[in-house]
Parts: structure tokens; sequence; C-alpha cells
């Protein structure tokens, strides 16, 4: 979910960013550990009991001292739905869209537009700004109380709007409040006054949303509801394991169950949760975690049969759509030793295993019992269960020996392609981790999948991309030793051809040739200073990079915007950079920052220094890269965040409210406050 991030937030991160560039000692690096690549078919529950006796034992496989932890989310055509929703206004000008990875599949957004009007949710308040009128014409409150509302984002078809709300990290005054990690959606009429048409609470965390013409699938992330008992303070680690094992395997089907709780405009509520025949499980999973998708056609509202929801035994964070398909990845996570009670007998051997990203150096002790709880559950190969009947004891547990498991992402395919709940196809597994959804690229029936695999040391890696059958996610060809002790700082699948760039201390800029699945093959590498960490196709034979300038060594120096010539493949070059000295953009991580209008040439990103904040205006040709301006909102020096083109004119939008500017000569027309 993206949010609004004031000036000091983003200097901040650009202070991270600058600090983080630093080279590692010489010496030949360590080889990388990787783990066999495949197919992980997907099993349903045959029953209810099926579905709790598999839950119970990978569940107590992979219980901690500290329980699951908590979970947290880490950020093909369509035909146009407006004439499927009544009133929905055609006649509006032109005007761009939020910049989606995929053309046709709508991403959620803090602001969307038809033309007509500008609709944006900030601080618990969805408003409709009239692009005529400039004006405020409706505006619905979501929470009560004179507390800022959660963190939101916006999908929006004809006359229906969808807000996906997720509670932060203090409590919200108000009596319809949404509690930290509570996922919240809301279903509004935008025809006249907005209004609350139904209001959907599943259980779990909003992971991401994708809209295909009017229907959206939304990805919602769950642990087990299990209560774990209190035990006394000097009680060991292994003690702690067995006891929360024990509550694990008493917890009833129930607790893994995601409820789902849809409350319609009357005040009529609804309770219900997911069936046990609409959970499946890849043959390998924890038992930890469960992946919830919901599907709410706009045009229809949340009809009788709720949100049709499905669920799967897994992990995820990354979500990837194309007009047909759902991909749901899970990156590695945070490592953290497992303790299990073993058998009293000298053959019996203790292993333990977490998951640690990827620049986590690998722990040489176990954490400390005084540690805080993981925030994120631990995954790992679960051994095969063991009878609840012949539990250890506690007493003659080893030490523990943690060791890291291989560094590796799953990736689990959802049909999207017919009305209703989507239909599992297939999971796989490749190595290493991804840098975000635009490592995920659906083509001609394959998946391209761009990973980073960094040693268990953390002092090599080495980058790869790996192409996957789409109906059965098996391995057809892969082409890795991109970027050796580098790692990948963005991605971009443009049809048959890929780019990839990593960096440590020089950016290549790797050219890939996919045309055949099976031998996939780099084409051509181009190395210079600095890195893009947002790839953009422009025109024809041309690519435009967002990222930093850095030194030599590596040390970022301030935001630049290249044009790539890559009309030749075997010799990428960079026709022209664009460079602002100490400065960076949330365009760098967040794409739907980035506005690029085609038809003129007009680009924008928002801009931030450590003396004023804006968005920065520029012209990006056949030939090169211009800076025409900036734009800024003077209200409290706001940040700017996103831009949108309307008719002639450039909008955007800051914490503080949206400024309306020529796009031509960029002089203001209007200032619209959202305070």
């Amino acid at each position: 979910m993206k949010t609004l991030i004031r000036t000091a937030a983003t200097a901040a991160a650009l202070a991270t960013v600058t600090v983080a560039c630093t080279s590692t000692a010489g010496g030949p690096p360590p080889r990388l550990k990787t783990s066999p690549l495949g197919a992980i078919r997907l099993v349903a529950y045959s029953s209810c009991d099926d579905l709790l006796s598999g839950l119970r034992e990978h569940a107590a496989q992979n219980v901690s001292a500290y329980g699951f932890g908590n979970i947290l989310p880490f950020a093909a055509l369509a035909e146009d739905a407006r004439s499927a929703i009544p009133n929905a206004k055609t006649d509006a000008p032109e005007h761009s869209t939020t910049n989606v990875h995929e053309a046709g599949v709508d991403e959620p957004d803090v602001v969307k537009t038809d033309g007509n009007r500008v609709i944006t949710v900030s601080n618990g308040i969805l408003r409709i700004i009239d692009t005529a009128t400039r004006k405020v014409t409706g505006a619905l409150k979501l929470t009560e109380g004179d507390q800022p509302g959660p963190p939101a984002d916006l999908l929006v078809s004809g006359d229906r709007a969808l807000v996906l709300m997720r509670g932060g990290d203090i409590m919200y005054k108000a009596r319809d409040f949404v509690r930290p990690g509570e996922t919240k959606y809301v279903l509004v009429d935008l025809s006249g006054q907005p209004k609350v048409l139904s209001t959907i609470k599943p259980q779990g965390s909003y992971v991401d949303a994708r809209m295909v013409g009017s229907t959206v699938r939304l990805v919602t992330r769950s642990q087990p509801d299990i209560a774990f008992p209190e035990i006394k303070e000097d009680a060991s680690e292994a003690e702690r394991v067995k006891r929360n094992q024990e509550a694990v395997r008493k917890a009833p089907a129930d607790a893994w169950l995601p409820k789902i709780e849809i409350t319609d405009a009357s005040g009529t509520v609804k309770k219900d949760s997911v069936k046990c025949e609409r959970i499946s499980h890849p043959a390998d999973y924890t038992g930890t975690s469960l992946l919830t998708v919901h599907t709410i056609d706009l045009a229809q509202g949340v009809t009788a049969a709720g949100t049709d929801p499905i669920g799967l035994a897994a992990d995820g964070d990354t979500v990837y759509g194309t007009g047909g398909s759902l991909y749901v990845a899970s990156n590695p996570r945070w490592w953290m030793p497992v303790l299990r009670p073993v058998e009293d007998t000298p053959a019996t051997t203790q292993t333990s295993a977490g998951v640690a990203p990827a620049e986590e150096p690998t722990p040489t002790e176990p954490r400390p019992s005084t540690d805080p709880a993981p925030t994120d559950s631990p995954r790992t190969d679960a051994p095969a269960p063991t009878s609840a009947s012949s539990e250890p004891t506690v007493s003659a547990l080893p030490e523990p020996t943690p060791t890291v498991p291989p560094e590796e992402t799953e990736v689990h395919r959802f049909d999207i392609s017919s009305p209703g709940a989507p239909s599992y196809v297939a999971s796989g597994k490749v190595p290493g981790r991804l840098l975000n959804q635009y490592s995920l690229s659906e083509y001609d029936g394959h998946l391209r999948v761009a990973t980073t695999l960094t040693s268990q040391d953390g002092q090599s890696s080495s980058s790869a991309v790996y192409v996957l059958k789409s109906d059965t996610m098996a391995k057809t060809g892969e082409v890795g030793g991109l970027g050796e002790g580098e790692r990948i700082y963005s991605v971009r699948f443009i049809g048959p051809v890929g780019y990839c760039v990593t960096f440590k201390q020089v950016d290549p800029l790797y050219t890939l040739d996919l045309r055949d699945p099976a031998a996939p093959k780099v084409t051509g590498e181009l190395k210079i200073t600095g890195y893009s960490a947002y790839l953009h196709p422009g025109a024809e034979g041309r690519l435009i990079g967002i990222g930093q300038e850095a030194s030599e060594k590596g040390r970022t120096l301030g935001t630049q915007i290249s044009l790539f010539d890559v009309s030749d493949p075997a010799n990428p070059r960079r026709l022209s950079q664009l460079f602002q000295k100490d400065s960076g953009s949330t365009a760098e991580w967040d794409p739907h920052a980035f506005l690029y209008w085609p038809k003129t040439g007009l680009a924008v990103i928002p801009l931030f220094q450590q003396t004023e904040s804006g968005a920065m205006v520029l012209k990006i040709d056949d030939s090169g890269v211009s800076k025409l301006g900036m734009i800024k909102h003077s209200v409290n020096q706001a940040g700017i965040e996103r831009a949108m083109v309307i008719g002639d004119s450039l909008w955007t939008l800051s914490y503080d409210g949206v400024q309306v500017n020529d796009a031509a000569t960029l002089a203001q027309q209007a200032w619209i406050s959202l305070r």
C-alpha cells in the first residue's frame, strides 16, 4: 500500500541509500548455495479433518518460542468497464492514468481520475474533485473521530470506488476503527454525493490487489488465531517451543480458516469464513500462514455470495497480474532459528531453519530468548510430521546449531480469465529473492522471474532470470551470472526482451533475448556510474531510467534520469542524462509516482532535496532528456507525490492538496486544499 510521504521521511530514505553503498573485502567469493528448481504441486484438502491434521502438524513443526510472529507486508488489454456501470461518464477529456505494470490491469493508488473527476483518499476521507470547476464536489469520511485515518488506496471503475484500508500502529478514535494490521475494504457509490454501499473486513493483512475490467482480486495474508500459553519467565527456549507446539496441536480447524465480515448499506452484518474445501496447499508448506484471494465485481457490488474467497496454505508479499493470471510470490524472510524438541536418543540431530533477507549476515549464535518476537513467520522446509502420541521430552534437548535455509522464492499462479473466483493453476520455486513485482513477467505462455541470490555469509551475490512454463510452473530455461557481487536494482520485461540493472559500484544494464524460452541469453551490457531503480519503456528503441548517479566507489550523489538507446540489443548506450545533485525521488521505488505522457514527451517525478521539495517536470524525446521546470506546493512545503495530465493541464497531488498548472507553460491555474 502506498502512502503520501513527507519530505523529512524521503530525505531520510535518501540518506539511507547514500550510506548503504560500500565495498566488500577482497578475496575469492564464497560458493553460492542453490536449491533445486521446479514446480510445486498444489493439493486441495479433501475434508476439514484433512485440513486440520495437515495444518496442525506443519504449523507445530514451524512454531517458535515466540509463536508465529507478526505477519506484515514488506511495497493484456481488458475491455473498458465504464459502459457496464450506470451513470458512468464517457465524454471525458484526454487524461493519464495510474502508471501500471501491465496495460489493462489497474493497480491501487492514492488517486484516480477518469478525466471528469479526480478521486483521492487521505486521512480516512474520500474526496471527489470536478476537473471542470476544479472544486471538491463530494467528500465522505470513512472513519469516525478526530484522529488521522489509516493509510488507504483506491480502485475505481465507473461510478464505483473500492477503498483499501489497512490499520497502522495506533488505535483510531472511532466507533468503526481499523485495528493495527486489520484490513478493511469499503465500496463507495460515486454517482452523486459519495455513499458507502458495503464494508468488507477480511481477517488478515492486506497484501495487494489488481483490477481487470470492473473485477477486483484482493490478496490478504493471515496466520492461525491460536492463543499460546503464558510460560514462566525462566523457562528455557526449548520448553517454550514444546508448550507452543502443544497449543498448535490442540487448535481447531477454525483457528486457520480466515473470517470475513460484510456490512451492507443498511448496517446488516453478515459473518462467514473461507470453507475447508476452498483451501489448497503446496506439497511443502509451513502451516503458519494462509493466503486468501477475494473477488469483487465493482459493477455488481458485493453479492449474496460475498467476496467468493479461496485460500492457499502459503505465504506471499508480492503480487503481479495480467489479464488472465494473478501471481503471488513469497520472498525469503528474516532468518530466525526454530528450536524443535527431539527424541532422547543419541542418533537424533537437532535442526533449525528460518529465512534471511539477501543482505542479512548469517547468524552464528541462536537468538537469545529475550529478543522481541520476529516480524515474520518462520519459513522452513519442514520435516515429516511427528506423531502427537510420541511427543519428545524437553530435558534431553541438545543446544541447537542454527542453519540458514536456501534463499528461494515461491510463486503461485491463479487463473483469473473467467468471471468469479480464481482457480489455482500451479506453483514454482526459484533460487534467490525478488526485487518487486517488476521482477515477474508473463509472456507467450511463460513466466520470467529475475532474482538475486546471496551467499550465506553475505559476501557474494549473483542474479539470474528463470523462465517457467505458466501452466505447470516448471523450469524451461535460465540465464545467470548477471552482476557478480552485485544485486538487482531494477528489472523491466518488454515483450521478448528483458532489461536488468545490477549495482554495487557501477551500473551494468543488461539486455536479454528471451525469444527462446529454453535458451534465454544476455545480448548486451552497458557499464556506467550510478544505477536506474526504475525502468520505463519510452519511444521505439528507447528506455527511460530513474535512479541515482554515484561515484566510481558507489556512493550515491543525487537523482539521475537516463535515456537509453536499446535499438541494438548487442550495444545498449546512454543517449542522455539529467543529474540533480543531492536529491532523491519516490519514483525510484514507487512507479506510481512516475508520470510519462508519450503524446508530448512530458514526464514528471517527485523530487526532494535538503531545502525544498516539489515535482521536476521533464521533456523526454527521441534524443534526450531536458528539464522544463519545477512545480512546488507552497503550503507547508508539502512533498508532491503524484502527477496527472488532464486535458491541457498538469495536476499534482501532495499531502495538503491538489495544484493545477498549465502543462505547456507550468503557470499555476488553481489550488484545491485537502486539509
